[in-house]
């Protein structure tokens, strides 16, 4: 491993093709027997540093259409969150299910889940049957697994019955030395930016893409008023500069002023810094507070000049859903993923089938979705949202630091590099940049 390393730090990478694949390396995983630590906890107890291991494990079997990859860098989302507090499921199942499909498959069915759901590497071998990568190639990695064997996926790939997300309900993830993947996840690294910034933008961009600008998900256009939860976080920081650079006007919600002051830095004008406001959507754990949501949905109007937003891009869920569907104007569309105050939504459904209002489901992205979503990476156009990188030893702390909301943007995870700042291969194209791929680091 250290010799594949040592060749990538040194720009060699034609040479990885010449050297070994290991029998085994370091990975982060949570182990099937302990799947039930936490039960009876609440969730916010749950403690990732308690289910997150840094272990030697196997590499797998190379299979045809498939890569390994040497993974520089990861980062943390949401889904190692639940895979790590085995919440609302234990992943294990997912792995069950996925290993009964074929002699292959089986490879994943393991005691031990290596998490992980972004990268930034270097090829390192590919299967039979994969012509457009080759070792040496630096990728990053999109998340989307999928068979693509049934009609039903041949027009939006997202809609294939055996669709997946890599890292989550699959295994050997990008949270580890090495990875493997279907060559159709891979997509090129942006050579301005560094491993750890490569690989932090995968999941949650290609995410906020589908779900804000993609015709599948809310298809933002110029002049619509965007009201964006948690805007400065690992998902919302993407669809803010989605909606800034696709001419929308952004509604940003956050939870501090820290936070206020970097989604003003992107070029957000019209922010809600909701802590501060007091705003509780909830009188108790089972009763909503109507007029909460009319004193926001004022509040709305004040900075956009009377607009109500055209367009609500979801993601807390339980906690704010009744309130989105309140606020969203008149044949207006509320665009929901991930869910991460809770799945349960109420909402008053008066307001939605009397005022016209859409409600789209929005998971994930398709191929096509998350390869423009890495051009527009690659192009400049959006940034990294970088606030923090920890070393993988330290990678229940990252989670936890996701768990609990105390990050900005997106928590990175050295895997194979000894350091940050390394892998940048266009050093003129990164300082047109820098204020603005620096633009979250330390807060």
């Amino acid at each position: 491993m250290f010799d594949i390393r040592d060749a990538i730090l040194a720009d060699q990478t034609d040479a990885v093709a010449g050297l070994p694949v290991p029998e085994s390396y370091r990975a982060v995983v949570v182990r099937k027997d302990e799947q039930d630590m936490f039960t009876g906890l609440p969730t916010r107890d749950k403690d990732p540093r308690k289910s997150l291991h840094v272990e030697q494990v196997a590499t797998p079997e190379l299979g045809p259409g498939e890569a390994i990859v040497a993974v520089m860098a990861s980062s943390v989302n949401y889904n190692t969150v639940w895979t790590s507090i085995f919440e609302p499921v234990s992943t294990f199942g997912f792995l069950e299910r996925y290993g009964r499909q074929n002699d292959l498959t089986k490879r994943h069915d393991l005691p031990y889940h290596v998490v992980g759901s972004d990268l930034a590497g270097v090829v390192l071998r590919v299967g039979p049957g994969v012509n457009r990568w080759q070792p040496g190639d630096e990728v990053v990695a999109h998340c989307l697994s999928v068979e693509l064997e049934d009609p039903a996926g041949h027009d939006d790939t997202m809609l294939d019955p055996q669709q997946r997300i890599w890292g989550f309900e699959t295994n050997f993830g990008g949270l580890a030395e090495l990875a493997l993947v279907k060559s159709n996840q891979l997509m090129p690294k942006p050579a301005h930016l560094t491993w750890e910034e490569a690989a932090a933008p995968g999941l949650v961009n290609s995410t906020a893409y589908r779900q804000l600008v993609s015709h599948n998900g809310a298809n933002v256009k110029q002049g619509d008023v965007v009201l964006i939860w948690g805007a400065s976080g690992g998902l919302g920081s993407y669809a803010t500069q989605m909606a800034l650079g696709g001419g929308a006007i952004p509604v940003c919600v956050v939870s501090s002023p820290a936070k206020a002051d970097i989604v003003r830095s992107m070029g957000a004008e019209l922010v809600i810094d909701r802590s501060a406001e007091g705003y509780t959507f909830w009188k108790d754990a089972d009763t909503q507070d109507p007029k909460e949501w009319q004193r926001f949905g004022k509040r709305i109007r004040e900075l956009t000049g009377g607009d109500d937003p055209d367009i609500v891009f979801e993601h807390p869920g339980r906690e704010t859903f009744g309130a989105s569907v309140y606020v969203a104007k008149k044949g207006g569309v509320i665009v929901t993923c991930a869910s991460t105050s809770g799945y349960l939504h109420q909402y008053d459904n008066r307001y939605l089938w009397m005022n016209l209002k859409r409600v789209i489901g929005s998971h994930f992205a398709n191929y096509r979705e998350a390869w423009e979503a890495n051009r527009l990476i690659d192009r400049g156009l959006i940034h990294p949202t970088l606030s923090k990188v920890y070393p993988m030893h330290e990678v229940g702390q990252a989670a936890y630091d996701v768990h609990r909301n105390l990050h900005s943007g997106k928590v990175g995870v050295l895997t194979l590099a000894p350091t940050e700042g390394l892998g940048v291969t266009d050093p003129d194209k990164r300082e047109r940049h820098l204020s603005a791929i620096n633009r979250f680091r330390g807060v």
